[in-house]
Formats: C-alpha cells, structure tokens, sequence
C-alpha cells in the first residue's frame, strides 16, 4: 500500500478481537470453533471479515497485527 496505509482503519469487534487473540495464540479454527462456542465454518467468516478490516491476507500477518498492537506499536509498524 501507499504511505504508510498498509492497514485497514475499521476497528474490529469484541467477538473479532476475541479471534484474532485465540488465532495468535496458534490455535486452529477447529480450536478457535470450540473456545468461542461456534463452528469452524463461522470462524472462517469471522477470518475474512477481520482479513478484510484489518487490510491484511494471512493468520500469520494477523498474529503479528496483533503482537505488535499489544506491545503499543503504531498501526502502520
């Protein structure tokens, strides 16, 4: 992306930002499917979704995003 607006600007949800948590923790959607009380199929879309917000393409960018936010890295970092 262009000046520093690699990631997307929307906020994700508290249920998103449980995901994210539990995909950064390495769990698998099957595992995630079951800590969260839904399907396997419903993660996936809550994946895209978050994907889609977040302006990102993998489990691994996310788990980064998601490092980087804890430790009070910029958004663009």
């Amino acid at each position: 992306m262009f000046g520093g607006e690699r990631y997307g600007k929307r906020t994700p949800s508290e249920r998103e930002q449980r995901v994210i948590e539990l995909v950064a923790r390495g769990l698998k959607n099957k595992e995630v499917a079951d800590e969260i009380g839904t399907t396997e199929h419903v993660v996936k879309n809550y994946l895209r979704v978050i994907y889609d917000k977040l302006g990102l393409w993998n489990r691994v960018e996310l788990a980064l995003w998601y490092e980087a936010r804890k430790h009070g890295a910029p958004a663009h970092a």
